[in-house]
Formats: C-alpha cells, structure tokens, sequence
C-alpha cells in the first residue's frame, strides 16, 4: 500500500495511491490545483487510471476536467447517489463495497452520506481510509450545506467507528491537530466518535 498526500490550496489534501510495480495510480480529490500530483506522477512514471472524487464540491472536484485532458484514459469515479452533482463525464459510479484493483492495490469503497448526500469513503489494503470530508482528524464534516444531513452523517461516522482500530485516516483537509491519525485514537480523542447517539452529536 502507498499513499502520497499532497497539500493542495490552503488546507485541502489530495491523495495519489499507486502500484510501484505496475505503475498504475489513481488521484483522490483533484481540489484546486493539481501541479504537485502531476509532478508526482511524472516523477515516479505511474500511468493514471482513476480520478475518485469522496464529494462533489468544487474545492475537492476542480480540476477533474483538466485532469482528463491531460490523461484521457483515466476513468472519473463518484458514488453511486440519485443526485447528479458533477458536470463532468462519469465513467463508473461505485456501490457499497464495490472494489478495484491499482495494480496490487485494492481500493474498497464505502458510501458514507451526511457532508453531502454523495459522500464516499475509500479503503486502501484494508490498511487506511480516506475520508474525504466525512471525518476529520479531530472533528467531522459539516452537515448545514446544501444537501447535508446530520443523522446520516452520524451514521456514517458508526459505521467507519466499526472499522479495525489500526486503520490510519487520511482526511479530506488539514484541519486537526496531524494530517493523518489511527482510527483507534480518534476513537479515544475525537468528540464526533465519542459521541454515542444522535442526541449526543448535536451537542458536539
């Protein structure tokens, strides 16, 4: 399992995971500029097969369209949601635990609704979850914008709750305390995971 994370823009993270031996790679949320990614790719010869948007918003999806120019072979993956956000064209929409393979990398992948109704969690070797801006390092996504909703939201939080405790998150923004953490301290330390019912997460 590799994951690069790349700062792009003020706090958004994007994320390269990739085969070493077959070179094949995927890019996880473009956000607002994809200039680090692209060197990356360069630097390690990795062919790009997959763009995987976690949400629609444009800071996390801006550059899918410049990013197919630039490689027309790689497929733009989003969840499976009955609202269309995205303008560019989608090659696959992806169920729940839907998989697939960058080269011996397994990518797994989780519906996670609540930040927005299209949210998506994406699980790398059964080794680390990236969140999108579902979870945070510290916090969770907001559930107040357009197309948010706080009970699926915490719903959402159970579920990747249930997830193994050495599972490492890789977060949507740098909002925390670390840019990345276990998911057994955030168990211990993260308010919106301690929260037991939906009562309780109101509160936090």
């Amino acid at each position: 399992m590799t994951i690069k994370q790349i700062k792009a823009g003020f706090d958004n993270f994007s994320y390269i995971t990739y085969d070493s031996l077959s070179k094949e790679a995927a890019i996880v949320d473009p956000s607002v500029s994809i200039t680090k990614q692209v060197e990356f790719l360069k630097e390690k010869e990795l062919s790009l097969n997959y763009i995987i948007n976690t949400h629609h918003h444009s800071d996390h999806t801006n550059k899918n369209r410049k990013l197919r120019d630039m490689y027309p072979e790689a497929k733009i993956i989003v969840a499976d949601s009955k609202e269309k956000r995205l303008d560019s064209e989608i090659y696959l929409k992806v169920s729940e635990d839907k998989e697939l393979k960058i080269g011996e990398v397994t990518l797994k992948f989780m519906i996670t609704p609540g930040h927005t109704p299209d949210g998506l969690c994406i699980i790398v070797d059964n080794k680390a979850i990236i969140t999108g801006d579902t979870l945070f390092i510290d916090d969770c996504g907001r559930a107040d914008l357009s197309g948010g909703n706080i009970k699926d939201l915490f719903n959402s939080l159970q579920r990747i709750k249930q997830l193994p405790n050495n599972m490492i998150i890789y977060p949507g923004h740098d909002y925390g305390s670390k840019p990345v953490d276990s998911l057994e301290n955030q168990k211990r330390t993260n308010k919106t995971l301690l929260a037991k019912d939906i009562k309780e997460f109101l509160k936090v």
